[in-house]
């Protein structure tokens, strides 16, 4: 069969925030030019918005500077931060530290409370007016390069072969894009940007991507308990000093809280569950009495970056850029990378329009790169770039305090001559579960805490059953022969959809995978120990269709 092929200038996998925002960039800049610059997104969400997962407090920066009049445009940033908490949490107390201890750049005040799908709504509403063609429900399966190894666009996925790969009926076939330029906005662990990275060496000159995995739940609760624009941040328990993470409370309007959980992805506990440690959050004391009475309406996870300025891979390559949450743009102690993925795209938009204008093709563009690194992303980026790895060396408590002065010297314009190393990747943190000591966790009381099966409910996760298993194992021996041994299954704790299961059939174990349960958060991509684990994406469509979040 022959493929059906379709060219644009640009060529743009992932709309979200830092897709979008070079998609609109694009647009803006050939109408300033008066030029005609074809613009295409691929999504592999049902529609715009379906796949997008993040807590969110974002700071309006980059809206500010790619659509001024948003406010007048009607963008959904309707809850401004009216007040910032932050507490730490023993096991039945909590206590919280003055606002005057916090360094300036963690203050929310300016930032908004926002449900991040709406804004890429939006967002998509914006770029179809500018002219972009965006394709909901088509996910980006290869890479396509000529014989230089140019990146000359992408190859979707096909739909309709079953779980052998044989064909269905109504069987068709990918589709090819090209284009000049491709920008790869794929996310935190992007399949395509794992496969570009192995195949021009991206890493070569950085350390490892550092990870960790967000919950969130969004509740209606009593409107007296309503506080909106109060936003609340905690550390502490359930997590031990030596795992890090922690906790945000968001109040929206409308009787709504966002309340979600972080957990590092470099904890060494294989009996950890970091879905559970999110569940048993919800019991504290000081959290419990505001969930209580109310209603849970959606739930959700996903992955996120966390490695910062030393983990930033080379983000140019022939034909082609890596942008936003792909490459890793996140604030670690902010907890925001929203405002950095948007600027990302913007600046790759301007270098690909500057090349377009001078009809270069499918070159490096390392004019990209030079933008980011005289732009505020690595302003914002270099003066936290120490807290994550000091967290992970010495611990929540004196990483804390540690981060925390050099974040005030920062606000100083105070910047220390050194930058730590984080040392492993996260898949190599994991300890024999012989020498760790288990956890037991409560059972979920359906009030305010609650199970995987009933959680994942709530994501409206779909995919068609008989299509092959897009979570694919390089190794079909090592999940009983290595993993259950020596570190007591993790890949069933670590999911936090219940993708993964051991079960026993006639005397023999073996690893089942629900492959219809996944929620594309990644995580068994980044934390499998041995990385026998390969997530490819899915017949385009499939997945969470997240509303509200």
């Amino acid at each position: 069969m022959q493929r059906d092929v379709m060219n644009y200038d640009v060529l743009i996998v992932g709309a979200g925030p830092a897709g979008l925002s070079a998609a609109i960039r694009v647009k803006q800049l050939a109408q300033e030019q008066e030029r005609e610059i074809s613009v295409c997104v691929l999504e592999k969400g049902a529609e715009v918005g379906a796949h997008i997962f993040s807590g969110a407090v974002i700071d309006p920066i980059a809206l500010n500077e790619l659509i001024p009049d948003w406010k007048e445009k009607g963008a959904p940033l309707n809850t401004p931060v009216t007040d910032d908490h932050f507490l730490v949490l023993s096991k039945e107390k909590s206590f919280t530290l003055p606002t005057k201890l916090m360094p300036p750049l963690m203050n929310n005040h300016g930032n908004y409370i926002v449900s991040l799908g709406d804004v890429c709504r939006w967002l998509g509403e914006q770029a179809e007016a500018l002219g972009v063609e965006i394709y909901p429900g088509f996910s980006a399966a290869e890479v396509i390069y000529d014989e230089a190894g140019v990146v000359q666009g992408v190859i979707t996925g096909d739909m309709g072969r079953d779980k052998e790969g044989n064909e269905k009926p109504g069987f068709a076939l990918g589709m090819e894009l090209r284009a000049h330029y491709t920008l790869f906005a794929e996310g935190a662990r992007g399949s395509l940007t794992k496969d570009l990275t192995e195949h021009f060496q991206l890493r070569a000159q950085s350390e490892p991507q550092k990870f960790g995995i967000g919950f969130k739940e969004v509740w209606q609760i009593e409107a007296e308990k309503s506080k909106p624009g109060l936003v609340q941040h905690s550390q502490g328990w359930p997590l031990n000093n030596s795992t890090g993470g922690g906790s945000f409370i968001y109040h929206l309007k409308e009787n709504a809280v966002a309340i979600g959980f972080v957990v590092h992805l470099n904890y060494s506990n294989p009996h950890l569950s970091p879905f559970e440690e999110f569940q048993r959050f919800k019991t504290h004391p000081a959290i419990r009495p505001l969930l209580e009475g109310g209603k849970r309406l959606s739930y959700g996870a996903r992955a996120l970056t966390e490695g910062g300025l030393q983990s930033i891979p080379r983000l140019a390559f022939p034909g082609g850029l890596l942008i936003g949450c792909t490459a890793g743009f996140m604030n670690v102690p902010r907890i925001k990378g929203s405002h950095n993925a948007m600027k990302s795209g913007m600046l790759a938009a301007e270098a690909v329009v500057e090349a377009l204008a001078q009809e270069i093709f499918g070159a490096t563009l390392e004019s990209y790169p030079e933008k980011i690194r005289n732009s505020w992303i690595w302003k914002d980026l270099q003066a936290v770039r120490n807290v994550k790895p000091a967290l992970s060396r010495l611990g929540n408590i004196l990483g804390s305090i540690y981060g925390g002065m050099e974040m005030w010297l920062a606000s100083f314009g105070i910047t220390t001559p050194w930058t730590l190393s984080h040392g492993k990747a996260d898949h190599e943190c994991l300890k024999p579960a012989a020498s760790t000591p288990s956890i037991a966790y409560p059972k979920p009381d359906g009030v305010v805490s609650f199970d995987r099966l009933s959680s994942v409910y709530l994501t409206n996760v779909m995919h068609e059953e008989d299509q092959p298993c897009h979570l694919v194992l390089r190794d079909q021996s090592i999940p009983i022969d290595i993993n259950l041994p020596q570190y007591d299954a993790p890949e069933q704790r670590y999911c936090p959809a219940g993708v993964y299961e051991i079960v026993t059939t006639e005397g023999n174990q073996r690893l089942q995978i629900n492959a219809s349960n996944c929620i594309h958060c990644k995580t068994c991509d980044i934390k499998d120990p041995l990385q026998n684990i390969n997530w490819r994406t899915p017949e385009g469509g499939g997945g969470p269709t997240y509303i509200g979040m």
